[in-house]
């Protein structure tokens, strides 16, 4: 073996010799290589700094020297350039880690793997912050190396930040509220469950203790502090340390008997880390069945399949004594991401040099061991390259975030059972807690669907999730002493206490999961019902463990303690005394008021009215004599009540009324029902208060029961005076002041209380009612110190309480077992006025105006189209301007009057009519024939018919026949005539004669 200066010597001949045959790749006079112009440097220092006999050194060793001999044989990773790893053993010790460190970076480093633990990181970073060489640890998890204190510090691992966010889920999916923190008393450690705490708050979970281990402790210590944890009712414990120290503590837990049936351990993933390498014995693994613990989840890939087959063959030739764990793949990677950064600097012009420091002559200048530290110049362009680097490396694809993590935090949670590990589930801060591996799952909205794990083996080999607390005493639980209302919680001297708070409180506790010890505890004097805000209270003052009975849950009280959810539901309301009320002969009347009888009574002969006018032109049932057409109309409008109307309408305007009509009768006669209903079947209120509103403008005194928060919710909410509020204690108090009244001493306008007692009240006292319905909605519920994990336990067993019946019993057994009936509470009035109604009025009469205008719209322009024919008799050399307006008013009302298909016929009709009437007048009177018809055919149709009976009528206003129908024939006697009869109807209904019949005959002649 020759000494290095000649080595040097030879190396550098062999180097010019090679340069000198090949030209374009060779090496200067420095031993560097140039390639294309470049100058690239032959050998790249690379440092790393762990502890070597830990289990994570232990992976990490072999992985780095693999790492380092792939890089190095691969020519085209850094085209010629290798790395030379210098490995140094930091023992687990800040300081000779900090000065291994230091050692190092003497040598010209470019950059450094490591350190491994948190608390060395913190130092080493610091230094290399002041020489500008990147750090790249792949087992430093601490959350406060934060890329802005440290700029060269890359973690090629998980954040603790992730994992926590993990332990947390874990948490809330077993629906547990509080934990202990185990962890080791340094930067890891207290860092670590701070960011737990903060995790956990997120979800409603929280840390009840933290009990720190210092790194060198005893067993003894151990115990010690275990033995503090095990009195404590929290059964969760999560442990956060390093692995040897983590080993021994769940070996004395295990002494301790803690790790038994209804105890939870979680780990972090120190644990995994331990197991996987292989190097727990069968005693350690029986001190860890039934733990949980996390492992950073690798996607399973080609790259990591050979390297694992690589890894077992070193294992074989017995080269490697532990196993392949997700750290070693870290390191692995750590390596590869420095070297395809180097070859990115020198592929850009980088140039591998450093710079003297200036060091203060106060630290020995020049001379001291500082000035072998040298900066290195490239260092902010080789971290820049770092962080934009990325490649698939064999713990998956390789990438940094923003805060210079490694990007993609996943874990998979493992449950330690028998002789091995069982996987239970995967966590990612993309997909949440899945039973699926992330790189499988699809990116979801973590709170739209309900995680999933697979089934775990807890300690004691259980299978059901422990509740994870227990109640290590029994409980001293609160009730008032009543002085009234004794139904709801009763004490009596030495007797057991009852109620229905104490049934309900009961029935409660047998649907928990658990045993549940308690005892109750009066509190108050005799006769005497306490301030329920003090009793309350005592449970801050540490004297209850919990607070049972009718207790309202109110804003106020909620800061305090925690309430459960509420057992039955309450509001106030405001109970009143009832009056007898003597029947009359006009209670018929009562549900209206006499403005809404008017109204209505108007209304009907309005509607009949309109109706008429709609339809007596095309409708014959609404013609004939004026008398018969007026009771006609108010027959046909009030039937309308009833929807027995028998005539039929005809035009359109007239159904269209009509239908709306009809509706606003509906309305009215249901609700006339309705209130009359009301009127003879309920007994009417003594008082004019008709709710909490005429009772707070009133100046009455208010009755509420004693203890109760209803006298301050009066006085704060509504401004009522304190001086008006009478405290009471019972139900008999309760009726003899409203008997009393606001007028006599110690008599109430009212009482204003929670439905509870006043339902209770109304079933014993009859002669009382509510009115206004309740107001300022609430409950009762279970009162328990902040953040108790019995709050969330009661809550639920009361909602299986409700949904199975039981509670509704007990309400029936304590609630309703008086002599009276429950009385209905009140509104307003009964009557009914033209205030709610006149709506529909307004509807209606508009609809009959507009129903109107069109209708006299349309005669409007019928008139003016044959106005000669109604206009001729007006032309009698009168000029009067008044007496023309006469006339045409006169001739449109005949015309609205006529009926429609007379008056389609036209003057022509009308002239022919007349001449016709006068020739046969004439031939009548010489005695040409006894009847003006007697030729007169009426089988010519409807038209001829109807002018016949034109004719025969105004002939017999002449006084030329007596009967216009004497000689009547129709078709020569060959059947009866019903043309016949309807014309004399007709004329009967114009009113020419007395009786149609006289001398009719429709037999054969």
């Amino acid at each position: 073996m020759c000494r290095l200066p000649h080595c040097l010597d030879y190396l550098v001949i062999l180097v010019v010799v090679f340069s000198l045959l090949i030209p374009s790749n060779c090496t200067n006079a420095d031993g560097n290589i140039r390639t294309a112009g470049n100058t690239r440097p032959s050998v790249v220092n690379v440092a790393a700094l762990f502890t070597f006999n830990s289990i994570i050194g232990r992976v990490a060793k072999p992985a780095l020297e693999l790492a380092v001999k792939d890089v190095n044989s691969n020519e085209t990773l850094l085209n010629g350039t290798k790395l030379k790893l210098s490995m140094v053993d930091s023992n687990c010790n800040v300081f000779v880690g900090t000065a291994e460190a230091l050692e190092l970076m003497k040598k010209e480093v470019v950059a450094m793997v490591g350190p491994q633990f948190s608390d060395l990181a913190h130092v080493v970073s610091l230094i290399a912050n002041d020489l500008q060489i990147p750090l790249l640890s792949f087992a430093a998890t601490d959350p406060t190396l934060t890329s802005y204190e440290f700029p060269y510090f890359i973690r090629m691992a998980h954040n603790d930040v992730s994992e926590m966010e993990a332990i947390a889920a874990f948490v809330d999916f077993c629906h547990w509220r509080e934990v202990v923190a185990v962890y080791m008393d340094n930067d890891y450690g207290r860092n670590g469950v701070s960011t737990l705490g903060d995790a956990l708050t997120n979800l409603g979970a929280k840390i009840t203790n933290k009990a720190a281990i210092s790194p060198g402790a005893s067993r003894s210590e151990m115990h010690n502090v275990l033995a503090n944890l095990k009195l404590m009712d929290t059964r969760v414990f999560i442990v956060h340390m390093y692995s040897d120290l983590g080993l021994d503590l769940f070996s004395e837990a295990k002494d301790l008997g803690m790790l038994s049936t209804g105890y939870v351990w979680i780990a972090t993933d120190w644990l995994s880390s331990v197991l996987d390498s292989g190097l727990v014995g069968a005693d350690s693994m029986n001190s860890l069945q039934g733990l949980i613990s996390l492992r950073p989840h690798t996607p399973n890939s080609g790259q990591q399949r050979v390297f694992s087959q690589r890894w077992k063959k070193l294992q074989t030739d017995n080269m490697v004594n532990v196993s392949l764990n997700a750290f070693g793949l870290y390191a692995y990677d750590s390596l590869l991401m420095i070297a395809h950064s180097i070859n990115t600097f020198l592929n850009q012009g980088g140039n591998i040099s450093f710079a003297e420091r200036s060091i203060p002559s106060s630290a020995g200048g020049s001379d001291s061991e500082l000035a072998a530290l040298k900066v290195f110049k490239g260092g902010a362009q080789l971290r820049n390259i770092i962080l934009q680097t990325t490649f698939k490396g064999i713990a998956g694809p390789v990438q940094l975030d923003r805060n210079r993590d490694l990007m993609g935090s996943n874990f998979e949670i493992i449950n330690v059972a028998g002789t091995g590990l069982r996987s239970i589930g995967y966590w990612s801060n993309r997909t949440g807690l899945s039973v699926n591996p992330p790189e499988n799952t699809v990116s979801v909205n973590q709170s739209s669907i309900k995680p999933k794990l697979s089934r775990i083996i807890w300690p004691g080999k259980s299978k059901t999730v422990p509740r994870g607390w227990v109640t290590g005493k029994t409980l001293v639980i609160g009730v008032p002493r009543k002085s009234g209302f004794k139904e709801f919680v009763t004490v009596n001297g030495s007797s057991p206490v009852k109620g229905f708070c104490i049934d309900v409180f009961d029935a409660v506790a047998d649907l928990l999961p658990y045993k549940l010890l308690y005892t109750f505890r009066p509190y108050g004097t005799e006769n005497l019902t306490p301030n329920y805000n003090e009793l309350v209270n005592q449970i801050t003052l540490k004297k209850f463990d919990a607070v049972v009975g009718d207790i309202s849950i109110t804003t106020n009280r909620s800061k305090i303690v925690d309430l459960t959810q509420p057992y039955i539901e309450t509001g106030l309301a405001v109970v009143v005394p009832l009056k007898e009320t003597k029947s009359s002969a006009w209670d018929f009347l009562r549900p209206f008021s006499a403005e809404m009888w008017c109204t209505t009574g108007a209304f009907f002969v309005i509607i009949g009215a309109v109706v008429w006018i709609l339809e007596h032109r095309i409708n014959h049932e609404f013609r004939g004599h004026p008398k018969r057409q007026v009771s006609n109309v108010l027959w046909f409008s009030f039937s309308t009540m009833f929807f027995s109307q028998k005539e039929n309408t005809k035009s359109t305007l007239g159904r269209a009324v009509l239908i709306i009509w009809l509706f606003v009768v509906l309305i009215i006669s249901q609700s006339y029902t309705a209130s009359l209903t009301s009127i003879l079947t309920v007994q009417q209120l003594s008082t004019t208060i008709q709710g909490i509103d005429g009772l707070v403008s009133s100046n009455f005194p208010i009755g509420y029961q004693t203890g109760s928060y209803v006298r301050n919710y009066l006085s704060e909410t509504f401004n009522i005076a304190k001086s008006r509020l009478v405290p009471l204690d019972s139900i008999e108090h309760y009726a003899t002041a409203l008997s009393l009244g606001p007028n006599k001493p110690g008599g109430v306008a009212a009482i204003v209380d929670e439905y509870p007692y006043i339902q209770l009240f109304l079933s014993k006292k009859c002669g009382f009612t509510t009115v206004g319905g309740q107001f300022s909605k609430s409950g009762w519920g279970f009162a328990f110190p902040k953040d108790s994990p019995l709050t969330g336990d009661m809550s639920t067993a009361i909602l299986n309480l409700s949904e199975n019946g039981q509670l509704q019993i007990i309400i029936e057994k304590w609630l309703k077992n008086g002599t009276c009936g429950t009385q209905s509470s009140r509104d307003s009035s009964n009557k009914f006025g033209l205030n709610r109604f006149w709506g529909l009025f307004l509807v209606m009469g508009i609809i009959c105006l507009i129903a109107l205008l069109v209708f006299f719209c349309r005669m409007i322009f019928l008139f003016t189209r044959h106005a000669d024919r109604y206009m001729e008799d007006s032309n009698d050399g009168s000029h009067s301007l008044s007496s023309k307006s006469a006339k045409i008013l006169k001739s449109f009302a005949s015309f609205v009057d006529e009926k429609q298909d007379s008056a389609k016929n036209g003057r022509l009709k009308k002239k022919r009519s007349e001449k016709n009437i006068d020739v046969e007048s004439e031939m009548y009177q010489r005695g040409s024939f006894t009847s003006p018809s007697d030729n007169l055919s009426v089988n010519h149709g409807e038209k001829q018919s109807e002018q016949i009976i034109d004719m025969e009528s105004e002939m017999y206003q002449r006084g030329f026949v007596t009967s216009p129908s004497d000689n009547f024939f129709v078709n020569n006697g060959e059947r009866p005539s019903e043309q016949a009869i309807d014309m004399e109807s007709e004329m009967y209904q114009r009113g020419p004669f007395t009786s149609p019949r006289d001398n009719f005959v429709i037999s054969p002649h």
